[in-house]
């Protein structure tokens, strides 16, 4: 992951967004869950900031989607109590991965601000300028 995709796949998030008709914040992250970049389109909500990153780190904290995560953290699911201050299991984070073998993921992109949909698509259009490192 490198500044210039990461500002790039933002922008993809952002374009996506006004096609969706929502505010949002994204966040790209590094392999280690770092902030590389970030975006706030003016007037998102409140929660952008800290909601976006959160997905972002919990897609490579646990290597899926936060879609797919979401489930597993609810009332009876395998992993129910996990959430916690840093993570954030609803949709909106999407992990990366390499193209090597081990398909290793080295970095997310997370979305907040409008509904579950739209932060989804939001994150699959700046993930869709990834090609495996």
């Amino acid at each position: 992951m490198n500044l210039e995709l990461a500002l790039r796949m933002c922008e993809a998030s952002v374009k996506q967004a006004g096609r969706e008709g929502a505010l949002i914040s994204v966040a790209v992250v590094d392999a280690g869950g770092h902030l590389v970049a970030f975006q706030r389109m003016d007037g998102s909500e409140i929660a952008g900031p800290a909601l976006a990153p959160g997905k972002a780190y919990t897609a490579v904290a646990h290597r899926m989607s936060t879609a797919d995560l979401a489930p597993l953290v609810a009332p009876g699911g395998e992993l129910y109590g996990l959430a916690g201050d840093r993570y954030v299991c609803f949709g909106g984070g999407i992990p990366l991965r390499d193209s090597g073998e081990g398909r290793r993921v080295v970095g997310a992109v997370g979305v907040s601000g409008g509904t579950v949909a739209q932060d989804v698509a939001c994150a699959e259009a700046a993930a869709s300028l990834w090609d495996g490192g």
